[in-house]
């Protein structure tokens, strides 16, 4: 069945007591863009002259069929289908179904099903960038249909694809974290430290804890020892290094991050910012090391990296190398 079939044309004139199909908008240039009338709005003799204003001179009467959906209806198939955890619908508005999060927490967007359920036509499913830090009510996704009916087996396609969902938000832990500051001139007091309140405020607005902060001089046994301490004795969640992580000899972070027994993942990450970075793991506890740009830098590849450790993901090589496109900021 055609769409044009299901579709009646009556002139507004002659619409008083017919019952509008869908929302209808009015943009006001500079100072409004919003709903007029409301899907479901019984038309009334006085209401001629707003839709006439908005060029609505003629308004459609609906016969829907058997294999077909209304755009709202089309949409809550399609969010109920990408929605995952963590994750609330609001109500249809203009023919939009939005998603939003629930929690303070790390998007998680999958790419390859969001691009297949575009490819489908006439389906629009738009959303941020998974491994975005979200907070509760936030918009994650929205999600529509391009006519004002659609046939149902393109909806049904999309809840196909979805046996995973698209979108979802993992909460972050709180993570108890120990801070190592290497370098002889904050040890021996020469100048202050300017990692460790940083570093402080970026762990805490994840929900995680600095539990403590210790001073190592540029010697990689002293800051094997540092790092044996939050392991073993503070049973630290995270460990975090910061100095000492450029090439020139004096730095020593790298090579006492890999005798501490850590397996390394990557030192070095093709984001600038960062690029400086080193991760890797001892046992399962996770080990940074933080080059200077951490101190200055509002984005580096700490600020990448860190709501997905909080967040419980387990870094592996290919994280890495997938920073360099988008890496590059302002530096």
């Amino acid at each position: 069945m055609k769409l044009e079939s299901m579709l009646r044309e009556v002139k507004v004139e002659d619409a008083v007591g017919l019952v509008l199909a869908h929302d209808f908008t009015q943009i006001l240039p500079g100072s409004f863009k919003g709903r007029l009338f409301s899907k479901g709005h019984v038309i009334r003799k006085e209401d001629i002259p707003a839709l006439l204003s908005i060029g609505k001179e003629h308004i459609y009467v609906i016969d829907l069929q058997e294999g077909w959906l209304h755009e709202d209806e089309a949409a809550l198939h399609l969010a109920r289908a990408a929605a995952g955890a963590n994750v609330a619908l609001t109500e249809p508005h203009e023919g939009k179904i939005s998603l939003k999060s629930t929690i303070h927490g790390l998007a998680k967007i999958d790419k390859t099903l969001v691009d297949a359920a575009n490819a489908i036509d006439q389906v629009v499913v738009s959303t941020i960038l998974t491994n975005t830090v979200v907070k509760p009510g936030q918009l994650l996704t929205g999600t529509r249909v391009i006519p004002l009916l659609v046939e149902e087996s393109k909806v049904a396609q999309v809840e196909r694809l979805a046996e995973v969902p698209l979108v979802e938000v993992k909460p972050f832990r709180a993570l108890r974290v120990g801070l190592i500051t290497t370098g002889s001139e904050v040890y021996k007091g020469r100048i202050q430290d300017k990692f460790g309140p940083v570093v402080r405020d970026k762990v805490a607005a994840l929900g995680s804890e600095v539990i403590e902060q210790r001073l190592a001089p540029d010697e990689s046994d002293k800051i094997v020892t540092e790092i044996r301490y939050f392991l073993e004795e503070r049973k630290a969640d995270l460990i975090l290094v910061t100095g000492g992580m450029s090439v020139d000899p004096d730095d020593r972070t790298p090579g006492a991050i890999k005798q501490a027994g850590a397996r390394i993942v990557s030192y070095g990450t093709p984001m600038l910012p960062g690029s400086m970075l080193l991760i890797g793991y001892l046992g399962e506890i996770p080990i940074m090391g933080l080059p200077g740009c951490v101190m200055h830098d509002p984005h580096t590849s700490f600020d990448v990296l860190l709501p997905r450790i909080c967040a419980g993901e387990v870094i592996v090589r290919e994280d890495i190398t997938s920073m360099g496109y988008g890496g590059l900021h302002n530096c």
